[in-house]
């Protein structure tokens, strides 16, 4: 008897990734060598954070535009703290408690009020990039101590500290998923909310703790992008909602809701960093990087499509 097997998307993103890295190897040694990858690395940190919270948000069918300007107002109020005298380690906690709160404040209207969560966070987006702005009015705030620094640049056990944060977070919310019953719960809202509800779980509850952990991720990647830059500003992280949500949505996470895993968006994440960083690396040229990402993520949901019409037939047959 024929199965389907339901790691296609996976599947094709990891040969997308081989591939990409075996290109460049040939048409740029350097950038495949593990000296340039660890530098590289850099950069995709902050991103693969905020991308984990926001697939067990789309798994709901809900959605978070407002991470971006989150960060920018978490990091904002890391750098005020700072100049008023306190020591940044209390700083970071304060804003990772901004990012909890403005988390549950997007929460709140999603799961209470009941206004659909694109409004929400589409307002939010605006409305905390414009408290960011105001209480900074538009400086930039550095001079953060070395020690604070190793938050961002450092390493622990071989690998770089943030890496470390990206990999808690990767393999407590694949845990979630996989193994427990909210993971359950998850599935089930984005696949039918209202009957959801009348199981007796508590969805409201539940969207309540996924905004406001999505919250508190941004707060923890600001901690983690103000490190590394040795700067904190209002325009952090702009557009970096839609590199999140790119990257969760390549990794096969429906936007519908009701389907996704972690280590799709995980490979999702990687194929968009590597592919960033090779297009800047070979051609210069960073207007080239949303016209390749494009192409990348169309071409993944094309193949993926093909795959899975292809396993329902074997299972048809079957």
């Amino acid at each position: 008897m024929k199965r389907s097997f339901r790691y296609w998307h996976e599947v094709v993103l990891a040969a997308l990734l081989v591939g990409l890295l075996t290109w460049a190897g040939i048409v740029e040694p350097q950038f495949v060598r593990l000296p340039s990858q660890v530098e590289l690395s850099t950069h995709m940190w902050e991103l693969a954070l905020l991308a984990m919270p926001m697939t067990l948000i789309i798994i709901t069918a809900g959605i978070d535009l407002s991470v971006g300007s989150t960060l920018a107002l978490c990091a904002v109020v890391l750098g005020l703290t700072y100049e008023r005298g306190v020591p940044p380690v209390i700083g970071a906690a304060m804003a990772v408690m901004t990012g909890l709160a403005a988390g549950a404040l997007n929460g709140v209207f999603v799961a209470k009020v009941k206004v659909h969560p694109l409004i929400v966070t589409l307002a939010t987006l605006a409305a905390f990039r414009g408290i960011a702005e105001g209480i900074s009015q538009g400086r930039p705030m550095s001079g953060f101590p070395d020690s604070f620094a190793v938050i961002g640049r450092g390493s622990c056990l071989g690998l770089p500290i943030p890496a470390l944060f990206v990999l808690a977070a990767a393999g407590i919310a694949g845990l979630v998923l996989m193994k427990t019953p909210t993971g359950r719960f998850l599935y089930a809202i984005g696949h039918n909310e209202t009957a959801t509800r009348f199981s007796g779980i508590l969805v409201d509850r539940i969207k309540l703790w996924l905004y406001s952990l999505s919250g508190g991720s941004a707060g923890l990647a600001a901690v983690i992008l103000v490190a590394r830059r040795n700067t904190a500003k209002a325009d952090l992280g702009a557009g970096m909602e839609l590199d999140v949500i790119t990257a969760v949505v390549l990794g096969g996470t429906s936007i519908f809701g009701g389907r996704g895993n972690i280590l799709g968006t995980v490979l999702g994440v990687l194929l968009i960093h590597e592919t960033r960083e090779f297009v800047s690396w070979h051609w210069n040229r960073d207007e080239l990087n949303l016209v390749v990402i494009g192409i990348v993520l169309i071409a993944s949901v094309l193949l993926h499509q093909v795959f899975s019409r292809k396993s329902s037939r074997l299972d048809a047959m079957g």
